[in-house]
C-alpha cells in the first residue's frame, strides 16, 4: 500500500517506521474514531500464493501502482519481467530496491514513465482508494495504459463505496494532515469503470480481485510525458519493450 505525503510536512511517518520494523501496528484512522487495520507483515513479506496467482494473469511491462515495500515488483522482477513499482513513501521505494525490484518515489497523478505503453497496472492492498475519487483513478490508469491494456484491482471484501479522510496512525491518536481515500467492493468498483470491459472477478484467501480491461477505440495512447530517469534502479539489460525512458 501506498503512504501518503502529508506525513513527510510533519516530521511523522508511522507508515516509514512500520516498513523498518516489519509490522505494525497501523490503521487508517476516519474522523469518527474508526480503525482499519493494515496489514503490514503480510506487506513487509515475500508474495504469498495468492499474490502470485494474480500475478501469473499479469501482461506485459507491469506497473505496480503504491508498490510500498515491494513484494510483488520483487516478484515479477524474479521472474525476469519489465516491473516498475510507484510510490510516494522514499521507505517504500528504498525497501523495494533493496528487494531488487525498481521504483520511483511518484504519485500516479504525476508524469509517469511509458505513459500509454503499460500492460498492465496494478492496484492492489487497498490501493484502489488512491486519491478518495475512484472514478479520477480510473481515468488515470486508463491513461498509463495501452490500448486493450490490463487493470487489475484489490476491492473490499465487503460491498460497500466509501470516500472518507482519514489519518495514517500507529496509536488511537491521529497523525498529519487527513487526507481522502476511498473504499470500493467489487459491485462499486464496476459501477465506476464505464468505458472499461471487465475481464474477471475472483476471490482467493478471503480477497477479492476485479480485472479490466481498456477498450481500443477509447484508448489510443497519449504519447509519453516524462523521460524520468531510474538511475541505479534502471535494469542492467532493458528489453526492447522497456517503457522507461533512459534519456
Amino acid at each position: 500500500m501506498t503512504t501518503w505525503a502529508p506525513l513527510a510536512r510533519t516530521g511523522a511517518d508511522p507508515y516509514a517506521a512500520a516498513l523498518r520494523a516489519g509490522h505494525g501496528p497501523l490503521f487508517l484512522r476516519r474522523a469518527d474514531g474508526w480503525l482499519l487495520p493494515l496489514e503490514v507483515e503480510r506487506w513487509c513479506a515475500r508474495a504469498d500464493p495468492v499474490d502470485r496467482a494474480v500475478l501469473d494473469r499479469c501482461e506485459g511491462a507491469v506497473l505496480d501502482v503504491g508498490c510500498g515495500p515491494g513484494r510483488l515488483v520483487a516478484e515479477l522482477a524474479a521472474r525476469g519481467r519489465t516491473v516498475l513499482g510507484i510510490d510516494v513513501s522514499t521507505a517504500a521505494v528504498d525497501h523495494t530496491v533493496r528487494l531488487g525490484g525498481q521504483a520511483l518515489r511518484r504519485s500516479v497523478f504525476e508524469p509517469l514513465p511509458g505513459e500509454g505503453r503499460w500492460g498492465t497496472v496494478l492496484l492492489m492492498d487497498g490501493n484502489v482508494g488512491i486519491g478518495g475519487d475512484p472514478g479520477l483513478l480510473l481515468d488515470r490508469v486508463g491513461r498509463l495504459l495501452a490500448p486493450e491494456g490490463l487493470l487489475i484491482a484489490e476491492t473490499a471484501p465487503v460491498d460497500l463505496d466509501e470516500r472518507v479522510h482519514v489519518h495514517l496512525t500507529d496509536t488511537r491518536e491521529a497523525v498529519g494532515e487527513p487526507f481522502p481515500w476511498a473504499r470500493l467492493g467489487t459491485p462499486a468498483l464496476l459501477r465506476y469503470a464505464r468505458g472499461w470491459t471487465p475481464a474477471g472477478q475472483w476471490t482467493a484467501g478471503g480477497r477479492r480481485f476485479v480485472a479490466l480491461r481498456t477498450r481500443s477505440a477509447s484508448s489510443s495512447a497519449e504519447p509519453p510525458k516524462s523521460t524520468a530517469v531510474i538511475s541505479s534502479q534502471r535494469a542492467a539489460k532493458p528489453s526492447g519493450d522497456w517503457p522507461v525512458a533512459d534519456r
